[in-house]
């Protein structure tokens, strides 16, 4: 069972009590990430989050580890472009401390400066990382020329001037006008009961401010491109994408469905016809983005250079398909299963229970059920999956993006016809 409540101050509490098991899962969820910060301050969601644990006015950053450590609990935290985290999973009968340790956290960091200098260099050899992650780099390049000029196209991490410029100051500045009582959730599954918990919060986040920042976000506008990174490497990387529905659209179930034919499964279309049959990949999928004015549909696949038209041509060729011929029962059917079992299985732990939780609460205010969440799943149409791919996947709307070796010819626009 689930429960939602609203604190006076206007921070909002999710629980929902698994019985069966001993453990705890409690996140404190801020919904403000990179794409509500400026281009000057580019990566300071991501910056605060990693001094969030070097430290607070009663704790080092060693004696939070300690803490942490000595009661056999797991503590981490992640930044996204519409959201931050920071999540604690304990067994039940340390939920209090793990409460207070959040508390401290989110309310009192030190950001010293000396910290600040020291992470400053931590956070360059991750943006180095990125660099050398051709998987995750062509996807960073895609998403700038997707989204170019729009906060959802920087990086979560900014870049070395930016994260050179900061201070303990213009940190603190941040920290004090983002994280309030009004833009947190915080959100427990497991053997918790609410009205405990609620006491619990109540207590250790008392002080936290109940104004609101005022945050404005602007819808992106896609800008389509084909983009080239010569780099020196075995294979070519591709991320080939088009718009898709944001996080809440109505049409969503049926986006979910047609992702997994095209590229979600092992017996998708991409996966079957590009690496099965003419062994061109060994890696090809497609996945969702999607954000609360915004979404994308993107390809990868890996692949040596001189298969790389064929492999784009390939995939086109499958976006094509499906915009113009309905899917057939037998793989509409085996879709929806895969969909469903695998949105089972990874809700059967407390932290995904409580990631779920916050994250419907931060999408639509509300609670789904399962039962609503595998009806929307079953009630998808062949025609509705025809019907969105229409809409998605029309000519002049795609974006493209390869890193690898320097190819013969260049790619345009007019290679990006579905």
């Amino acid at each position: 069972m689930t429960h939602t409540e609203t604190l006076p101050s206007g921070l909002r509490l999710l629980t929902e009590s698994m019985p069966h098991v001993r453990s705890v899962s409690v996140g404190v969820w801020l919904k403000r990430g990179s794409r509500h910060e400026s281009d000057a301050e580019s990566g300071v969601a991501h910056f605060v989050e990693h001094m969030l644990f070097k430290g607070t006015e009663r704790r080092t950053a060693q004696q939070i580890a300690q803490t942490i450590d000595s009661i056999g609990g797991q503590l981490d935290a992640f930044t996204a472009k519409e959201y931050a985290g920071y999540y604690i999973k304990v067994l039940d009968e340390h939920l209090p401390l793990a409460i207070d340790l959040l508390a401290d956290m989110v309310m009192r960091p030190a950001l010293q400066p000396e910290d600040v200098e020291r992470e400053q260099g931590v956070i360059l050899e991750e943006i180095k990382m990125v660099e050398d992650v051709p998987d995750d780099l062509v996807h960073e390049v895609f998403v700038q020329q997707f989204w170019n000029r729009h906060p959802l196209g920087r990086p979560i991490l900014g870049t070395p001037e930016t994260v050179m410029s900061f201070t303990s100051d213009r940190l603190r500045a941040y920290f004090e006008r983002t994280y309030l009582a009004p833009n947190l959730v915080i959100a427990a599954a497991g053997h918790v009961d609410h009205d405990r918990l609620r006491d619990l919060v109540a207590r250790a986040f008392a002080d936290l401010p109940a104004m609101t920042d005022g945050a404005v976000a602007v819808p992106p506008e896609v800008e389509p491109g084909f983009v080239v990174r010569e780099k020196d490497l075995e294979q070519s990387h591709i991320c080939l994408g088009t718009p898709a529905y944001p996080s809440a659209h109505e049409e969503r179930h049926a986006m979910f469905v047609l992702n997994t034919i095209l590229g979600g499964s092992m017996s998708s279309r991409l996966f079957q016809h590009i690496r099965e049959e003419r062994g061109l990949a060994y890696a090809v999928w497609s996945s969702l983005i999607s954000y609360s004015d915004a979404g994308a549909l993107t390809i990868y696949a890996g692949c040596s250079t001189d298969r790389v038209r064929e492999v784009i041509d390939l995939t086109l060729a499958e976006l094509a398909a499906l915009r113009s011929t309905p899917v057939d029962a037998a793989e509409l059917r085996r879709a929806k299963e895969h969909l469903k079992g695998s949105l089972m299985l990874s809700l059967e732990s407390t932290s995904s229970r409580m990631s779920q939780l916050a994250r419907q609460e931060l999408t639509f205010g509300r609670q789904f059920s399962l039962d609503e969440i595998l009806g929307g799943i079953e009630a998808v149409t062949a025609d509705d999956i025809l019907r969105v791919s229409q809409d998605l996947f029309r000519d002049g709307a795609a974006v493209a993006t390869v890193v690898g070796p320097a190819m013969d010819g260049d790619l345009t626009l007019d290679h990006l016809r579905i």
